[in-house]
């Protein structure tokens, strides 16, 4: 789970600080910034994954791929900066296992992962240039001080028991100079022996890419939640495909094997739940119909067809008059929707999960149906981390109205540029602001909340009486949205 994350000199993003509840949505405009976040997301993604080149071309510009590695650089001018700095405070899974099925221990669950990234002219990549690694460190962070780190509204004595756990004294990874050498040190999880050495000018990925269980499981775990970021965009052509019977299940970033996760959802929980197959399919799959059917009207049954023929799984929706629609003949919204849906089921999806624009293909009457599930994927605060309850996190960013007036007030962030000057030099670098009065105005006190008249750009709406009467009836006990706020409600006059 991805707590804080601290970027510089990526894209437009500089001294950046930006903290993570559960759910957060990021709202801007186009072309401040919100895409460039999730960016800088996937790239730590990557770094965990890949060489240092291969994840910097993994991270796309503007027409959707990166074909110069100096365009990751913050750039004014025809200047660029030097460096790229990025910090992550995240909280990690308690156990894993390496790529050769070891099984790592976490003697700390809270850990703050510090890269810096330099350009390199790179003779044998003369069109793209290259990176160098400057600095890389992985320090735990003191259980007694976690509290400072974790702001944001959630049960200590039940939740952060179950996730923050262990102790520490020393770092995992470490950079320091030699005789004029930098050099990263992976030091050992029980402290003793020595650390392994690495000269930086000859690490072509990070260290922490190559760690496994027998060296530092510690540093092993923080590598797997790393992997477990993930944007998901979701396509209607890969969502609508049937799966073999040997397709290995869980959902793919593009929404692939939506139909061979849920039928493994219908097997795992006849294993867990020692019940036959039909009382295990039934439980499940009357669980997404119940879910779909606040979106759709017309639901009756939802199902995984198996044909022993062509060994193909295909999902379907039956209506009320018996009807079976296959994944093919299904909305883009519906198929997103499903996706979704299914992924809050399975208990094996954990980390982070960020998705752009989760209004599209969603009719504005039932955005608040998909914010509501988006929320229930994240991790409940209020009850213990286990397999009822995933480590889960999600991120979402949009530009529309209807999403901003929905989300809860506390979990929003207001993308916007401002004018930076550094180093002399004057631009607009992206900002991400709170609203005041939620728990981020103690956390982040450096940074001002949003502008009345940003906010206000989102209020200005053409809302029907019946929609604003709706609104007003539905509003939460629980939370408080946005539309819910008095200051908001001094915006929208036709509320009173």
């Amino acid at each position: 789970m991805l707590t804080r994350l601290k970027v510089s000199g990526f894209k437009n993003l500089v001294d950046v600080d930006v903290r993570f509840g559960p759910f957060t949505c990021v709202a801007g405009a186009n072309a401040v910034g919100k895409s460039n976040l999730f960016d800088a997301i996937k790239f730590l993604n990557s770094l965990a994954n890949d060489t240092l080149i291969d994840a910097a071309l993994s991270v796309r510009d503007e027409e959707g791929r990166t074909a110069n590695v100096r365009s990751l650089f913050h750039q004014v001018g025809d200047k660029y900066a030097e460096e790229m700095f990025f910090e992550a405070e995240m909280i990690i899974p308690q156990e894993g296992v390496d790529d050769l099925g070891q099984k790592a221990e976490a003697t700390i669950t809270f850990l703050r992962y510090t890269v810096v990234l330099a350009y390199r002219v790179d003779e044998s990549l003369p069109s793209l240039g290259s990176l160098e690694l400057v600095r890389e460190e992985l320090e735990h962070i003191k259980l007694g001080e976690a509290w400072k780190h974790l702001r944001f509204p959630h049960k200590a004595s039940v939740w952060r028991k179950s996730v923050v756990q262990g102790r520490r004294t020393a770092p995992f990874i470490s950079t320091e100079n030699q005789e004029g050498n930098r050099i990263v040190k992976l030091h050992q999880d029980g402290g003793g022996g020595r650390p392994k050495s690495f000269l930086v000018t000859n690490l072509p990925r990070t260290v922490l890419s190559t760690v496994n269980a027998a060296e530092s499981p510690t540093a092993l775990l923080a590598r797997r939640e790393l992997q477990s970021w993930r944007l998901l965009q979701l396509e209607p052509s890969a969502l609508r495909e049937p799966d073999k019977f040997t397709t290995p299940p869980g959902l793919g970033a593009d929404g692939s094997h939506l139909a061979a996760t849920l039928y493994y959802l219908v097997r795992s929980y006849q294993h867990t739940s020692h019940t036959s197959r039909e009382e295990a399919a039934t439980w499940i799959y009357d669980q997404i119909a119940a879910r779909l059917s606040e979106l759709i009207d017309d639901v009756y049954a939802v199902s995984v067809d198996r044909d022993e023929r062509s060994e193909l799984l295909t999902l379907e929706i039956t209506d009320h008059n018996g009807t079976v629609q296959p994944a093919r003949s299904l909305s883009d919204g519906t198929l997103r929707f499903l996706a979704l849906a299914v992924l809050e089921l399975d208990p094996r999806a954990s980390g982070l999960v960020c998705l752009e624009e989760p209004e599209n293909g969603i009719h504005p009457a039932r955005i608040p149906t998909m914010l509501q599930l988006l929320q229930d994927i994240a991790t409940d605060v209020d009850n213990p981390v286990g397999p009822d309850n995933p480590l889960r996190q999600v991120i979402v960013n949009t530009h529309s109205p209807a999403v901003v007036m929905q989300v809860p007030d506390a979990s929003l962030l207001v993308a916007e540029l401002k004018e930076v000057v550094q180093d002399g030099r004057r631009f607009k670098g992206a900002r991400f602001s709170w609203l005041p009065d939620t728990w981020r105005q103690d956390a982040d006190s450096s940074i001002h909340p949003v502008a009345r008249g940003k906010l206000l750009a989102y209020l200005n709406l053409v809302i029907s009486m019946s929609q604003l009467s709706e609104l007003k009836r539905e509003k939460s006990t629980r939370t408080v949205r946005v539309v819910d706020r008095p200051d908001v409600q001094e915006m929208l006059p036709l509320f009173q």
